[in-house]
């Protein structure tokens, strides 16, 4: 990858105002990518990632919409193509967790989580693909969790809403080539305002299971899109990469 790949590309990201969505936005301006960056309700931390990425000397905006809403996605993206131009590269990073014991679980919170991990990210990539596949040149990266690989018997609506991300990115990859390259990024935990409050004694643990001997930052992860994203992954698509310093490996 070269400092400046990125240059006049615009990168659409979810779930860009916080945590590793925020550092996707980073990267891809230090990159030199223009970057649109969507929130749902959190406006304020929205315009500190388009701040940074200004400073960083990338041209960037933040656009509010629920991901989960076709409608206010589609309007989104009028507003993105009017004032930025059409999307090149789209990363779905908005998502949501839960934990909780079977026998608490309701439907309600099922839904939810499946509401905005799953249709938040068939929404807009759906929304965007036409257009790439037209143009002959598209990147995407959808965010699952390498809990949507492994069981999880406190999340069952997230490990569940995960494993449906892999599925559709690679059936989105077999779908869009050759003109779009679809990928997949797994995190294992990494510390972020969403993950606060957990147990430290589960931190610790997952901290000894982990080949590497630490927590993951949101630039691990961050740096690994970015890869998926570039020239450089050009013969790589329909893959799901595990960033967990070797907590989980797959064959």
């Amino acid at each position: 990858m070269t400092e400046n790949e990125f240059n006049g590309r615009l990168a659409l990201v979810t779930g860009g105002s916080r945590g590793i969505g925020r550092s996707i936005c980073e990267r891809l301006a230090a990159r030199g990518a223009r970057v649109a960056v969507n929130y749902v309700s959190d406006e304020v931390a929205a315009n500190a990632t388009v701040d940074r990425c200004r400073e960083l000397g990338a041209e960037a905006q933040a656009f509010g919409a629920d991901v989960a809403d076709p409608v206010a996605v589609a309007n989104m993206l009028a507003y993105v193509r009017e004032s930025m131009g059409p999307v090149d590269m789209l990363v779905t990073s908005a998502g949501v967790v839960s934990a909780e014991d079977h026998d608490k679980l309701d439907i309600e919170t099922f839904q939810r989580v499946m509401r905005v991990n799953v249709d938040g990210t068939f929404i807009p990539v759906m929304a965007v693909k036409d257009d790439m596949i037209r143009r002959g040149d598209g990147r995407i990266v959808c965010l699952a969790s390498v809990a949507g690989m492994r069981a999880r018997a406190r999340m069952i609506p997230y490990s569940t809403s995960k494993a449906a991300v892999i599925g559709m990115m690679r059936s989105f990859a077999a779908a869009f080539g050759p003109q779009v390259r679809v990928n997949g990024v797994a995190p294992g935990f990494i510390e972020t305002d969403m993950t606060q409050g957990t147990d430290p004694r589960l931190v610790a643990s997952m901290r000894e299971d982990a080949f590497l001997k630490r927590i993951g930052q949101p630039i691990d992860i961050a740096e690994t899109v970015v890869f998926l994203l570039s020239d450089a992954a050009g013969f790589v698509s329909g893959q799901t990469w595990v960033v967990d310093g070797g907590r989980i490996t797959t064959p």
